[in-house]
């Protein structure tokens, strides 16, 4: 660093150089405070921004509890696809605490486990639509351990009919330094929209509103939820990653018949619960007639595209599916043999659906 004393006339060379020195390791010795301080000042608005609502019982969390008013309805059916109890040794078997009717109803009435990748799919007897704040909460068994918690992670995605789903954005912001053991404690405010961030009988709210510009997704029309397992573990190729790419770390391997996720329940905050089915596809893609019919009679159905699947629901979520005849040019001939009600009926093609209600006299 140049000494802006070097020309500088002081009589002697020894106190020049002197002067010199000292001046040149002030100036040094401020370089250095002053990037410790731009360091600190970085470090800090990284941390902060990597904060998230903390855990039951701290200030500005963001849980809900099962008797909450906000709650208007619980998932009423649950289909399951279950994980090993470790993904690593399959000799062990895959989980078998819980079954389907544990997810359903409300919170505190048993749990499913999901096991190491497993899924849940859950449906509800209205839609879940966007509305003020958080749509919907999930809830695990965490539980605490001293100033921390056992959690179990999962990924949550949500769709409007039923095969085409989109996930909600996971963070995770846990070192991946040492891997969680069983006992291992997780700080909830490094998590956000992964279901399990809060103990027992407390849900893990999602706001629908994050996908408000998606084209492909209603909404104010979500019909399935699903829930799958995050696979805790740090190494390759086990691990799951958040949606910055980070591996998610939590309690791993638990092989146990109670591994993985333990899926308590899913509530309802904002309800759909009007009388019309919102279509999914473009309008004039499908016509379904006629409606009312007697119970005797034959449905028609016009499509554009090839049909794949009809599927009759009742009003308490029974579903049937039913057979049709394809004669050429589009057309199709379904033969309905229900008693008299309203009930739904669901066409899909490869690439669209149509939800309508329909009268049998």
């Amino acid at each position: 660093m140049y000494c802006f004393f070097s020309s500088f006339n002081c009589g002697s060379a020894y106190v020049k150089t002197y002067i010199c020195l000292v001046v040149n390791l002030a100036l040094n010795y401020l370089f250095v405070i002053k990037y410790y301080l731009l360091f600190l000042f970085l470090l800090n608005q990284f941390t902060a921004a990597s904060q998230y609502a903390p855990q039951v019982g701290k200030p500005g969390n963001s849980a809900i509890y099962k008797d909450s008013s906000a709650i208007k309805a619980w998932a009423t059916k649950c289909s399951l696809k279950l994980g090993w109890q470790n993904i690593a040794d399959t000799t062990l078997g895959k989980v078998s605490v819980g079954d389907s009717l544990s997810a359903v109803g409300k919170a505190g009435n048993g749990v499913v486990s999901l096991g190491d990748g497993g899924e849940a799919i859950l449906t509800f007897a209205n839609p879940i639509k966007n509305g003020p704040g958080f749509d919907f909460a999930i809830f695990e068994n965490g539980f605490y351990t001293d100033s921390l918690a056992f959690l179990e992670l999962a990924f949550v995605e949500v769709s409007s009919n039923g095969w085409h789903y989109v996930r909600f954005p996971a963070i995770c912001n846990i070192d991946t330094v040492q891997q969680l053991n069983y006992f291992g404690g997780m700080d909830a405010s490094k998590i956000n929209n992964l279901a399990g961030k809060y103990i027992g009988l407390y849900g893990t709210p999602f706001d629908l509103e994050i996908f408000a510009s998606l084209s492909s997704i209603d909404i104010n029309h979500i019909t399935h939820i699903k829930i799958i397992d995050v696979v805790g573990s740090i190494q390759n190729p086990y691990g799951n990653r958040d949606s910055n790419g980070h591996l998610i770390n939590d309690p791993w391997p638990t092989a146990f018949p109670s591994s993985g996720f333990d899926l308590d329940a899913v509530a309802v905050i904002h309800e759909n619960n009007e009388t019309t089915i919102a279509e999914i596809n473009l309008p004039g893609r499908f016509e379904l007639f006629p409606n009312p019919l007697q119970t005797d009679e034959l449905f028609n159905i016009i499509s554009s595209e090839p049909i794949t699947h009809v599927l009759i629901t009742d009003c308490l979520g029974k579903q049937t599916p039913v057979e049709y005849t394809h004669w050429g040019s589009g057309n199709y001939t379904v033969k309905i043999n229900l008693s008299r009600g309203i009930y739904f009926i669901k066409v899909k093609s490869q690439n669209h659906m149509i939800t309508q209600k329909l009268y049998i006299q």
